[in-house]
């Protein structure tokens, strides 16, 4: 069974999208879901509610983790709320895409503070207190861009190889603290992020590309998160699960 029953998971980029997904599953899994948010206040206090209202425990913290002080401070707040981790997720992320003629160093910049500099941070400030609590789970939010390259999204697929390569050297580091790292890299998936790129791209085109047959719910990967949160993935580290229906075929 998948049991977090009284971890506390602190979920970057909780409050929409795969990170909602997420905090609902591992809130229904027993954990003590800290949820952080960057802007979207009234997502987040709903997503609490929710699981509140269902019988789960649950706390918003607002903050910008591509920012040093304020991730610090997201990270405290969790541990003042609902003590020391057991287990972090990143799932916070921006998915746009320009031809290398068009990006300026700013989106590039952008781009990799967003999702790259943001999982050293919060890593970073998280480290001690999952020492604290004997060890635990972090798991980043990649996606297949980052196994393959993808032309027009080469600053996000850089970025997203980037957090692969991060993962696997921190689970390196991090195991002889009983720290285990690992990444769920999501294709296609129906999220608010990636809908428009979803019709943009063809909507019935990218389904016949995918062996199953549809497009990834959030609940898809989410599911892979949660399973590695949990004791059943306590030798798994090091690795990335691909949710992505078949489409790419790579480990």
């Amino acid at each position: 069974m998948l049991d977090l029953n009284n971890k506390h998971v602190l979920i970057c980029g909780g409050s929409r999208g795969i990170g909602a997904a997420v905090s609902r599953f591992a809130a229904e899994a027993g954990a003590k879901v800290s949820i952080n948010y960057r802007s979207n206040k009234e997502a987040a206090d709903n997503l609490v509610k929710e699981i509140v209202d269902a019988g789960g425990s649950a706390f918003a913290v607002q903050g910008d983790i591509s920012k040093e002080r304020e991730t610090i401070n997201i990270v405290n707040d969790a541990i003042t709320k609902f003590g020391e981790l057991d287990g972090l997720v990143i799932s916070a992320g921006i998915f746009e895409g320009l031809k290398l003629e068009e990006m300026s160093t700013d989106f590039w910049d952008r781009t990799m503070d967003v999702n790259l500099k943001s999982n050293f941070l919060v890593l970073k400030a998280a480290r001690e207190s999952l020492i604290k609590n004997g060890g635990g789970s972090v798991v980043f939010i990649t996606s297949t861009a980052g196994q393959r390259g993808s032309d027009v999204f080469s600053a996000y697929a850089t970025s997203k190889g980037g957090q692969i390569m991060f993962m696997r050297s921190m689970a390196r580091e991090l195991a002889p603290f009983r720290i285990r790292t690992n990444c769920v890299a999501p294709g296609w998936t129906e999220t608010d992020m990636s809908t428009d790129k979803i019709d943009e791209f063809g909507r019935d085109d990218i389904i016949e590309s995918i062996p199953l047959g549809r497009i990834g719910r959030p609940e898809d990967p989410a599911a892979a998160v949660v399973f590695l949160l949990s004791d059943l993935a306590q030798f798994i580290t090091g690795s990335t699960i691909t949710v992505d229906g078949g489409f790419d075929m790579r480990g």
